[in-house]
């Protein structure tokens, strides 16, 4: 309950903060010290919840609960209010003075709430406090623990990483190191640190052996007694210290080996460090961990050994181990069936032996096994009293507060979803569910969010950009499982604020939350939801589906506004209901949409955070100057608005990405967009442009002819299309963008001969060239000192200097669609690089690896295998 009113707390923030913009203030007619006040009052409770969260009771999540009920109110009453003032800019100053009264009077009640839940949380705080003064701490693990010894040791698929990790602890190397292991629960992380405490180098490498079982809570004192022998009653009434000094005085002079299992913080280390003597004569210490936090300031050179999934064959494998107690399945009608469950474990050993036990106990019928397969998810989270799930739960429970809502929203998208993560984050920052950081954007909070996460194990990184970021990442069906169940529990299941619709499918046919096609039998209307409109407010019937109308509470409460949508100059018009609480839009309507409604119904949703219109003209869109928290603007076919003169139209501060067919850069534009970083143009950037005053801008592509080259010099990536510029004009780039990382042209310059300067592009890391006509390039390794990567697409006549390969931050070389002169250029370096020991190098062809064996001739048959 604590995550779900947090959340609501931090959506509330924001709401509150918008509402009180600058911006608002000559259309809202608000008591702003009574805002303020309950501004306050919402901080203090954000604050109390980080800093208990960890330790909720269940009275606490009884008042969360309410809490989150109080904070959802808010946030309805401030919607309804807002929203009814700018529908009824013009009303007479007695009605607006009544409207204000009425919201005053509204907020004063929530206020009373609030102040009433507070008063309650800090009892029941103070309470535990005094309680826990006089209880002593209990050491608790759960974890790998409870495993069977046979459990703990059967490993299949880790074999080669044992051998590195044997390795690495039995090195010549004198001083003592922390090894640390890393994966997410359940991946067997212990599994490979028992079969290496007990390998046989390593039994006889080592004096002395030790198994620490840490966890998230422990006592070092009573680990410590675990330890000694149970004869040294003598222990029992030595303090922390004495012991420790006792350890140390066991161990010094030894070689030994300490294993630290299930570490969850780097206070656990400094907990036990000072026991540890370092001789100089080779003792080790291998931690395991879920937390990336935790290994990389432990490990040596930032050498750790990472825990991967297990492919589909040792997932069969392991699967039999556990199910039959040998290497492959007797039952041969059994196989493809088992296969299939054992693909269905995703690679995680852990989900692989609960079942391979239900198995190893239940019939062996292909009947039996078909319907497990069906419903594979509920019997690993639901066999064996919840083991599955709460090993994994110890994961999101070690969670800040701030992390959960964004965990658990994860929910959303389907099994074995790739998911995008500029989506991802689009979606955390239109539901409100992250709290700023200062000197960041949300965008770059979110980041930070995401990279924790991973960092966890809790998120996994499915693809990374050229730069070494994270492009798209996924969830592990066993963990959305754990999503599903503890959204519910925290009854964190609100109404969602994105909405994307699309003209294809008539509108009464979708359900207008999650935009599904509806069918007859799971089409429910709602019949009591307000329509907000310019003349009038009534009462209509949006279609919902069934999924949506059993997850989502008081969907009667919603108010919207109707969309008109034209499909065609032959077709009817059709409604699209949005309602006004929406943060990101993307409308993927065409020119017969009708401009003026659209235009009307925008200035309502005034939480608006990402605009997309895709191709409808947004060049009398007007609004778009009153949304101070717009973040995100696209349409691919018009352009950013003019401001209106005469008007004191608002600086979009928080507009940090552009996105549009043509770009007008007046000086009244510009310096309204100040914190523009991404810009993308596709159609016509004005001849007059001039983008040196974006000095925030770190991302430019432009399908555009260029007279000249005049960018700002905090670029980072810059995309060229169809510029028509001379290669001589790439000096300028070269030498005025000292931050340019990536840089991508296609089409973009004329000639036959490009010529690069030493001293340029110091600091470009991916370079991306498409240029039929280029056939001489007289690069060198100095011309791109940091280049990771270098693509070249449609390459008709170049060969690669041979040179290139002896950059030594090269990783690769991909080309697409080239003539094969410039492929055999390209094998030719990677020849001439493994000549000088360099083995690193790779070559990709159409996406394919290639080495120098691989040496195309003029022959179409001898291309045909590297194809």
């Amino acid at each position: 309950m604590a995550v779900a009113a947090y959340a609501s707390l931090v959506s509330l923030t924001d709401v509150l903060e918008s509402i009180q913009h600058p911006a608002r203030r000559h259309r809202l007619h608000l008591d702003k010290k009574q805002l303020q006040s309950l501004q306050q009052k919402v901080h203090f409770l954000q604050d109390f919840l980080e800093l208990h969260s960890q330790r909720i009771s269940p009275e606490m999540e009884v008042l969360a609960r309410q809490l989150a009920l109080v904070a959802d109110e808010a946030d309805d009453a401030i919607d309804f209010h807002v929203v009814n003032q700018l529908r009824e800019r013009s009303q007479a100053k007695t009605r607006r003075r009544a409207a204000v009264s009425s919201f005053r009077q509204e907020i004063n009640k929530i206020v009373k709430k609030i102040d009433s839940i507070t008063e309650k949380l800090i009892m029941v705080e103070e309470e535990r406090a005094d309680v826990q003064e006089q209880q002593a701490i209990v050491s608790v693990s759960v974890g790998s623990t409870t495993l069977t010894s046979s459990d703990k040791n059967t490993m299949v698929g880790f074999d080669e990483l044992l051998l590195q990790v044997v390795d690495e602890l039995t090195r010549d190397e004198s001083n003592l190191q922390i090894l640390p292991i890393v994966g997410m629960g359940g991946i067997g992380k212990t599994t490979l640190a028992q079969n290496a405490f007990d390998h046989q180098h390593i039994v006889n490498r080592f004096d002395i052996r030790i198994w620490f079982t840490i966890s998230q809570q422990y006592s070092v004192r009573e680990i410590l007694l675990k330890y000694f022998p149970k004869d040294e009653e003598n222990k029992q009434g030595k303090s922390l210290a004495e012991l420790g000094v006792s350890l140390h005085k066991h161990l010094f002079g030894k070689r030994y080996l300490i294993i630290m299992d299930d570490v969850w913080s780097i206070k656990a280390w400094d907990d036990f460090k000072l026991f540890f003597p370092n001789d100089g004569n080779g003792s080790r210490i291998l931690i395991t961990t879920r937390l990336l936090d935790v290994a990389r300031p432990l490990c040596f050179n930032n050498h750790y050994f990472t825990m991967n999934f297990l492919d589909e064959d040792n997932s069969w494998n392991l699967l039999c181990e556990k199910t039959f107690a040998q290497k492959s399945c007797p039952y041969p009608e059994l196989e493809e069936i088992g296969r299939n469950i054992a693909r269905c474990c995703r690679g995680l050993p852990l989900a692989i032996i609960v079942i391979g036990g239900l198995l190893a106990n239940s019939k062996k019928t292909r009947e039996y096994w078909e319907f497990l397969v069906e419903n594979i998810t509920s019997f690993i989270n639901f066999g064996d009293d919840d083991y599955c799930l709460k090993i994994l739960s110890l994961s999101y429970n070690s969670l800040p507060i701030h992390l959960k809502s964004c965990f658990l929203y994860m929910r959303v998208f389907p099994e074995d979803d790739e998911i995008e993560v500029s989506k991802l984050i689009a979606f955390w920052i239109g539901e409100g569910f992250l709290k700023p950081i200062r000197g960041k954007t949300l965008k770059e909070a979110a980041k930070e969010y995401l990279k924790d996460l991973a960092d966890r194990n809790l998120i996994l990184i499915r693809k990374w950009t050229r730069t070494g970021k994270i492009k798209t990442c996924g969830v592990h069906d066993i963990l959305r499982e754990l999503c599903l169940r503890e959204s519910e529990r925290e009854h964190l299941i609100r109404v969602p604020k994105t909405k994307w619709f699309h003209n294809s499918v008539p509108m009464e046919d979708v359900c207008f939350l999650c935009s599904h096609k509806l069918y007859r039998q799971n089409k429910i209307h709602l019949e009591e939801v307000v329509n907000v409109g310019f003349q009038s407010t009534t009462v209509a019937s949006p279609s919902v589906c069934e999924a949506c109308n059993n997850k989502y509470q008081n969907l009667n409460n919603l108010r919207w506004v109707k969309v008109l949508i034209k499909l065609s100059a032959d077709e009817c018009d059709v409604t699209s209901p949005l309602h006004t609480k929406l943060g990101y839009l993307r409308l993927g309507s065409n020119r017969w949409t009708n401009k003026s409604i659209v235009s009307g119904i925008i200035s309502l949703l005034w939480n608006l955070q990402i605009l997309n219109l895709h191709y409808l003209d947004s060049t009398s869109l007007f609004e778009v100057w009153e949304m101070p928290k717009l973040r995100h603007f696209t349409a691919f076919d018009s352009r950013l608005p003019d401001p209106v003169e005469g008007q004191d139209s608002t600086v979009l501060e928080n507009l940090s990405t552009l996105k549009v067919g043509h770009f007008h850069c007046s000086e009244e534009v510009i310096k309204r967009i100040p914190n523009l970083k991404k810009l993308n143009v596709y159609r016509r950037l004005s001849d007059d442009y001039s983008l040196t005053q974006l000095s925030k801008l770190e991302s430019l592509t432009i399908y555009s002819r260029l007279k000249d080259i005049a960018f700002p010099t905090s670029l980072k990536k810059l995309s060229l299309n169809y510029s028509r510029l001379p290669w001589e004009k790439m000096t300028i780039i070269g030498s005025s963008l000292p931050n340019l990382e990536v840089l991508k042209f296609y089409e973009a310059f004329q000639g036959e001969e490009w010529s690069p300067i030493e001293g340029e592009f110091l600091r470009l890391k991916v370079l991306v060239v498409g240029s039929h006509n280029l056939e001489r390039w007289g690069a060198e390794d100095i011309h791109f000192p940091n280049l990771h990567v270098l693509y070249l697409e449609h390459m008709q006549r170049l060969e690669i200097p041979l040179s290139i390969g002896d950059i030594n931050t090269l990783q690769s070389i991909h080309l697409s669609s080239c003539n094969e002169c410039t492929i055999n250029s390209a094998v030719e370096i990677v020849k001439d690089q493994k000549e000088k020991g360099n083995e690193s190098l790779q070559v990709y062809v159409n996406g394919k690896q290639v080495d120098e064996e691989q040496v195309l001739l003029d022959s179409d048959e001898e291309q045909i295998n590297l194809w």
